[in-house]
């Protein structure tokens, strides 16, 4: 199984923004917590990050074909990006949005998630901590996706039998 991470916006300061909200944690620290759940699991990840809306569509419909699903922090671009929300729709792989502050305790523009109306679901207010969630969260969504689709191939082919 291999999952796309990716990471929006300024998420490549953390660590040094905003601790209080955010925490002490880098983006790198992250990662390697994921890598290392990841394995346990047999499950690849590609981490990729950017400040730029247009690298991040780019990022997301390169995962057409290529991946089983995605693991999205669109940080700032949530509460705005139409263009990341119809990426997401279009490529149509289950999806687990991640927010490592609660974003409904935040200031009010932050509460409204224009992404997740393209995610499987959404994990926020953990920390660092709701990365691991999301990644548990999304590789069971998709074996469970895997298996349906290979009962559904098993019967196709007995009926054409």
């Amino acid at each position: 199984m291999k999952i796309a991470v990716i990471q929006g916006p300024n998420l490549n300061m953390l660590g040094i923004r905003e601790q209080h909200i955010y925490g002490p944690m880098s983006l790198e620290q992250i990662h390697d917590q994921m890598k290392a759940s990841a394995e346990q699991n047999g499950v690849e990840l590609e981490f990729f990050q950017s400040n730029l809306e247009g690298e991040i569509v780019d990022r997301i419909q390169e995962c057409l074909g290529t991946v089983d699903g995605i693991l999205i922090n669109p940080a700032a671009f949530s509460h705005s990006s139409i263009a990341i929300k119809d990426a997401l729709s279009a490529v149509n792989l289950p999806t687990v949005e991640v927010h490592i502050s609660n974003i409904y305790k935040r200031e009010e523009y932050r509460q409204k998630s224009i992404t997740a109306g393209a995610s499987t679901g959404v994990i926020t207010g953990f920390g660092p901590f709701g990365y691991h969630l999301g990644l548990i969260s999304l590789t069971q969504i998709v074996s469970e996706l895997k298996a349906v689709q290979a009962k559904q191939k098993a019967e196709a082919e007995a009926q054409n039998s």
